[in-house]
């Protein structure tokens, strides 16, 4: 009997589909791992699975749902009671900040009103006793609103404040920068009333005898009030004669140099009319009698901007 010669063919048997995900398929088929089924059907074997049985148990076990109800009971409680309590402690700090703020503003209120007061009574006497050259005291001591002719000239800082290279700002006092500093700004000021201006304001504020241009960080102070650029600066008097005079004047140069070496903008232009605000509050440097007995009394007035 001849016999069939054996099966040498490489084709291993079919196996399952999902044999290469044999451990997911494990995991799937048993959610409950073995010592958790095993540790399960030993409690029901022993019949200690559920609820307790004996009393002693059951005692136990109610005691604590007892204490655990009494925390929970007892801690809402204090909250409940603690809320108003923190509630009327809000209530009272915001009344009291209220307050303050209230109190604040009518001291700030009662300042302005007394420092308007005082310049008025300041600029009163100015114009009863400066005689015949009493609109001139007043508008050399800036006492007065002014309006006429004169300049206009905005400074800006440059566009990009990096530039650099030579000029006046050669020193350790400033850095290359195209940003406008303030002896910049009493440069410009003080080349103007050299010019032949009557009364300057810079942004609004107006310079007297005793004003002062300052730095703090990097803002500039008027009178120790920070102003932003542009910085906007209003002459009165001979427009023509004063935007003439000063370009050619030391500071006039100045600001020229600082344009092309630094990239500072600025444009001077004749105005037919400008109006400039009284100074805010005057100090009376010098007062006292003009003769013997007589109640006339002078106040030292003049020009420049330290």
């Amino acid at each position: 009997m001849s016999q069939q010669p054996p099966d040498r063919s490489t084709h291993a048997p079919r196996s399952r589909p999902d044999a290469s995900m044999s451990l997911l398929t494990h995991a799937m088929e048993h959610s409950l791992d073995d010592g958790y089924a095993e540790a399960a059907e030993r409690h029901a074997a022993e019949g200690t699975r559920g609820l307790p049985k004996t009393l002693r148990a059951k005692l136990g076990l109610a005691a604590g749902l007892v204490l655990a109800a009494a925390v929970v009971t007892v801690g809402a409680a204090q909250a409940q009671v603690e809320a108003p309590v923190l509630a009327k402690e809000r209530e009272e700090l915001i009344d009291r900040i209220e307050a303050e703020t209230e109190t604040a503003d009518a001291l700030e209120e009662d300042v302005d009103g007394l420092r308007e007061e005082v310049g008025e009574r300041q600029r009163e006497a100015l114009e009863k006793h400066g005689g015949d050259r009493s609109g001139l005291t007043l508008l050399l001591a800036g006492a007065t609103e002014v309006t006429g002719p004169g300049v206009k000239l905005v400074v800006d800082d440059a566009e990009q404040t990096d530039a650099g290279g030579g000029g006046p700002r050669d020193s350790g006092d400033f850095s290359d920068t195209g940003r406008v500093r303030d002896r910049d700004m009493q440069r410009v000021v003080n080349g103007l009333w050299q010019s032949g201006a009557e009364a300057i304001a810079v942004n609004g504020q107006r310079l007297t005898a005793v004003s002062a241009i300052r730095a703090a960080g990097e803002a500039i102070l008027v009178d120790n009030k920070p102003l932003v650029p542009p910085y906007t600066v209003l002459a009165v008097g001979d427009g023509q004669r004063i935007s003439s005079t000063f370009r050619s004047s030391a500071d006039g140069q100045y600001l020229q140099v600082l344009q092309d070496n630094y990239g500072v903008r600025a444009n001077i232009s004749v105005q037919e009319e400008l109006t400039l605000p009284a100074a805010p509050s005057l100090i009376v440097r010098n007062a006292e009698p003009k003769g013997g007995g007589s109640d006339q009394q002078a106040a030292e007035t003049g020009k420049g901007t330290s």
